[in-house]
């Protein structure tokens, strides 16, 4: 029995180690990926840029709010005009809800009017392990000088509801604003909202 615990002990340990939140305020953790067209993107290839990641499973309610009020879109429109480069990953695993070939992640973005730099799949789950992403949507800043200053919601009311839109406060958008007038981001970390990313 007390082996029996010793190994649940150990699993669990190893399971929060893994999902360890990134820390704000420190260097955003490194990380390599592939893109819908075969590229390699990595972190490191953004040095000196300012970066929005995005984890998304179109299947999710809670994702399709967003992109169906086109509040995703708005959002990307919004980076792009303040130099950011935003990567969409998409870290659902084989046979898992939200999982998609390349050519149907490109697709879903043609379809959806989406504007992300590139979608990134992260079929191995190595990527939202690295940033603990938990949720679809679950929403990271990264500064020019590659710190993480913003990780959490995309907004402040976790509903499903396209409704509650116009009522809440997006964290992301705030974040930028912030991070435009040289201030610090008013709210660095919030309560991510949404589906589980199906590792």
């Amino acid at each position: 029995m007390k082996v029996l615990f010793a190994s649940v002990a150990t699993l669990t340990l190893g399971i929060g180690a893994a999902f360890a939140a990134p820390e704000i305020g420190a260097p955003a953790p490194a990380f390599t990926g592939t893109t819908t067209s075969g590229d390699t993107v990595s972190l490191a290839d953004l040095a000196g840029e300012k970066v929005i990641l995005e984890w998304t499973n179109h299947d999710c309610p809670f994702v399709k709010k967003h992109y169906d009020a086109g509040n995703m879109q708005m959002t990307q429109e919004a980076a792009a005009g303040n130099g950011y480069t935003w990567l969409t990953i998409i870290s659902s695993a084989p046979g898992k809800q939200g999982h998609v070939s390349a050519d149907m992640a490109d697709d879903l973005t043609e379809t959806r009017s989406a504007s992300p730099a590139h979608v990134i799949l992260d079929e191995s789950g190595e990527i939202g392990t690295a940033y603990a992403a938990k949720t679809t949507p679950h929403m990271y800043i990264i500064d020019e000088d590659g710190t993480l200053v913003y990780a959490g919601g995309i907004d402040s009311i976790p509903s499903a509801d396209q409704a509650d839109i116009e009522k809440a406060e997006n964290y992301v958008l705030a974040a930028m604003a912030n991070i435009e007038a040289g201030e610090p981001v008013a709210t660095p970390q919030s309560q991510p909202y949404g589906c589980s990313v199906k590792y």
